[in-house]
């Protein structure tokens, strides 16, 4: 990816002398994910759909790129409203979606070794953790068939579906401040890194340093999502997580002095 696209500027020395965390988002960001889960999801989708009377049909693709960043609960309720039902119960098929998708993930997905790599050489440096909008089983999941669970296990797993008194999901800032919070650290503290504009307002507007990340964002809506990235308020654009330790490990070593 062309340096032009990602534009990966230093952050300031002082911003990641006073890290202590690393706050990952999950779905697109440390795996491949979202594809995959909109393949489950579109199909539950259209049957909630068929069942409100609505002829919209959705395709993988299209569900995708109308409901990035959001949660099924988010969606289906939307949904809903717009087809004159908003007094529908949508926690059944909440729980269909949620249960579909995470199967279909289980399966899917494989571990990303450089992903694997660039974190395992930031974990001793920074407390790693997961903030996400996805439900926790959703992400016990990924975590699993990714390779990933003795990184960031369960205990530093935290979702605005399911760690919050009241479901939400970004770009409300509920799920950072409770992650913050939860770990014993000012937002300051903590870098979020988001692949989505959603993620990037919700850490943003928590107090958290923020870094947005296009790994897995397809090439053809990288210069347009970093470009939102950046009106989202992050610091930098990043193609890689091996690129982001690149930037925060000589200051973390002391070698960036």
């Amino acid at each position: 990816m062309s340096a032009a696209v990602t534009g990966a500027a230093a952050l300031p020395r002082d911003v990641v002398a006073g890290l202590t965390a690393l706050l990952c988002d999950a779905d697109g960001n440390l795996f491949p994910s979202e594809e995959p889960a909109f393949v489950a999801s579109a199909e539950v989708t259209n049957r909630l759909l068929a069942e409100l009377g609505d002829d919209r049909r959705f395709t993988p693709e299209e569900l995708r790129l109308a409901t990035t960043g959001m949660n099924f609960r988010t969606t289906s309720r939307r949904l809903a409203a717009e087809a004159g039902r908003p007094e529908v119960d949508v926690e059944p098929w909440v729980a269909e979606e949620k249960r579909a998708v995470t199967a279909y993930l289980g399966e899917h997905l494989r571990p990303h070794g450089p992903t694997s790599a660039a974190l395992a050489a930031l974990a001793p440096h920074l407390r790693l953790a997961a903030v996400s909008s996805s439900a926790l089983a959703r992400l016990a999941a990924c975590f699993t068939a990714t390779g990933l669970d003795e990184l960031i296990p369960p205990a530093a797993r935290f979702s605005a579906e399911d760690s919050l008194p009241a479901p939400t999901s970004k770009p409300d800032p509920a799920v950072y401040l409770h992650a913050c919070e939860t770990l014993g650290i000012a937002p300051a503290e903590g870098l979020a890194v988001e692949d989505s504009v959603p993620g990037a307002l919700s850490a943003v507007r928590a107090g958290c340093p923020t870094v947005g990340n296009l790994l897995f964002v397809q090439e053809a809506e990288r210069a347009d999502r970093a470009a939102a990235l950046r009106e989202a308020g992050v610091l930098t654009v990043v193609s890689s997580w091996q690129e982001l330790a690149d930037l925060l490990l000589p200051v973390l070593t002391g070698g960036g002095r």
